[in-house]
């Protein structure tokens, strides 16, 4: 048992309270014991009054004491909030590995935290990225006091829009987020290994050990430390392992209201706009009149008004996650006719006329699809070269070609990243150092006219051929200022093997070309006047992704690698095409 689990169980009232200046007592570490016998622990808040209140739970791998400032102003409007530390992190006891054991366990703490004298039977879950899974999947095992969920910015998949996207390993996010998950599994082990005795006989004294690891392997090795990472490594195909725990695979499991929040830059945008409609359309009968859709700008990306290099203005401020969480659940609980009670099912942020607006559904019923298609006299690299857009189809046009070589990648700015925006920051970012390669194709409209709103699903119809047995194709959506400012919207990668089906993976033949849909998953902005519609093609965004070799092996097999020349077609016969979601300007 670890040291800091010896501390007493800590039961204190506390005097400073949120703003209705009610009193709340903090319950520290309490246990939870799962049906395997493994113990989770948590921390309450609740009201310092008698009675039996709501409870909504959080159940986290990033250390319940992140949960303070929810929790105290849950209690003081009259919830009982716990924040429970997930199997194998933190406080609680287990081994800790991805996904595995969160729809067991979310059950059996549902059901726990519903029997607590204080608890009145509702147990509604928030929290955001895992903490969103951790729901996701309890929802799935549908536990009988469940009565509501707030995933925020969350996925659908785990695999395809979360490890994995169109194919391409989410290189950066896997990296960064499995590195800061192993620095507290590497505490604990340092803390299990760790005894004075072992090296008290050491001489010369310098030469003390200060842990004392197993004397085979490394003690900062993956396999040690963070296994899961190389078992996705092992199955870049949607396979069994993947399916287990796919939410997709299991809508019509959910049976509670649910508010999805999802947001413009975030890395699971894609997964929360898949949860909104599939538990529409698939879930119970609670969970399909119940459904709400909130979509921001951020996510993942920041939050506040300046989200990357771009003020979206004072209204994006407006958004509080806590504070629209605790109404979600005063109207659900309680019966409260606040905003939910009034508002439509769908709000949005939309970008360019940077306000929020209600819809009543989405996709936006109203929105047109209409095509862009690209067009070139065969020299559309970077912005010096001569690509266009327009929705006139093309006739006859030579294709475009560059050299895609893995060992000098397209690089990656701003985006939907996660995990380390310090050495990689996130967000709408400046394009241009993008579009000045000759590795990337660039083509855009003239300036506009008048106003044009794009908001719903985004996709390109790619013919495209490559002289390799395998590769990757890129695509950007970007919105350019007068001023030059090249502001990236959403993005896509396909990884040509995965082009018929992510399960069943089959190389290309060289010289021969292919129809490729590339999902830029969806946006809402308003293109200004002056203002240039641009689509990037590529074959790397690096290190969000990770390089295709070009050999048709994972990089995990091998280092070697070889360039691909790439050419897109654009004529009467094979009509590339940017598909965009119009919506008519009132």
């Amino acid at each position: 048992m670890k040291k800091y689990f010896l501390l007493p169980l800590v039961l204190c009232s506390l005097l400073a309270v949120a703003a209705e200046g009610q009193e709340v007592t903090v319950e520290r570490n309490v246990p939870a014991t799962m049906r395997d016998g493994i113990v989770l622990r948590a921390d309450i808040y609740r009201p310092k009054s008698d009675g039996k209140f709501p409870v909504l739970l959080q159940r986290t791998p990033y250390d319940k004491r992140g949960g303070v400032e929810f929790g105290l102003r849950a209690a003081a409007r009259g919830f009982v909030a716990i924040v429970q530390d997930v199997r194998g992190r933190y406080t609680s006891d287990g081994e800790w590995y991805t996904f595995k054991n969160e729809s067991n366990d979310g059950y059996d703490t549902v059901e726990w935290a519903a029997a607590l004298p204080y608890s009145n039977g509702k147990v509604g879950m928030w929290g955001g990225s895992y903490v969103g899974a951790t729901q996701m999947l309890t929802a799935i095992a549908h536990p009988p006091h469940l009565a509501g969920i707030c995933p925020v910015v969350t996925a659908s998949n785990y695999h395809e829009n979360w490890t994995y996207q169109g194919g391409a390993f989410e290189q950066w996010f896997d990296e960064s987020w499995t590195s800061g998950l192993a620095q507290d599994t590497f505490n604990r082990k340092v803390d299990d290994e760790t005894n004075a005795r072992e090296g008290m006989w050491k001489l010369p004294l310098a030469d003390y050990p200060l842990f004392n690891f197993p004397a085979h392997g490394k003690p900062t090795a993956t396999d040690s430390l963070a296994p899961y990472f190389l078992d996705w490594l092992a199955h870049p195909n949607y396979d069994d392992y993947w399916k287990r725990w796919s939410i997709e695979e299991h809508y019509a499991d959910i049976n509670v209201p649910a508010l999805t929040i999802a947001a413009w830059y975030d890395i699971f945008l894609g997964g929360s706009l898949r949860n909104y409609m599939g538990i529409k359309a698939h879930g119970g009968e609670a969970a399909r009149s119940g459904q709400r859709l909130l979509v921001t700008i951020g996510g993942h990306a920041g939050g506040g008004r300046k989200i990357g290099e771009v003020d979206f203005g004072s209204a994006a401020e407006e958004y509080d996650e806590n504070n629209i969480t605790l109404d979600w659940y005063d109207y659900l609980f309680r019966g409260v006719q606040n905003e939910f009670a009034k508002q439509k099912a769908v709000r949005i942020f939309v970008m360019g006329a940077n306000q929020w607006r209600e819809e009543d559904d989405w996709p936006l019923a109203r929105a047109r699809e209409t095509k862009y298609f690209l067009h070139s006299a065969g020299k559309a690299n970077s912005l010096r070269g001569d690509g266009k857009l327009s929705t006139s189809a093309p006739a006859s046009e030579p294709p475009d070609q560059y050299v895609y070589d893995p060992a000098n990648p397209v690089q990656t700015i701003g985006g939907p990243l996660c995990c380390d925006g310090h050495h990689l920051p996130p967000g709408p970012r400046d394009q241009r150092p993008v579009e000045a390669r000759d590795d990337v194709l660039v083509y855009s409209t003239p300036p506009m006219s008048q106003d044009m709103e794009v908001t719903g699903p985004l996709s390109v119809e790619l013919y495209a051929k490559s002289s390799t047995v395998d590769t990757d194709f890129t695509a950007k959506l970007v919105d350019v200022g007068p001023d030059g400012f090249a502001q990236n919207l959403s993005e896509g990668i396909l990884r040509a093997r995965y082009r018929d089906s992510r399960e069943k993976p089959s190389l290309i033949n060289p010289g021969e070309v292919y129809k490729l849909d590339i999902d830029l998953w969806a946006t809402s902005n308003v293109f200004r006047k002056g203002h240039v519609l641009r689509l990037e093609i590529s074959s790397s965004n690096f290190p969000r992704f990770d390089r295709n070799l070009n050999t048709g092996e994972d990089a995990k097999f091998g280092e070697r690698f070889v360039s691909a020349t790439n050419g897109i077609y654009h004529d009467a016969q094979h009509p590339s095409a940017l598909i965009l979601p119009v919506v008519p300007m009132q």
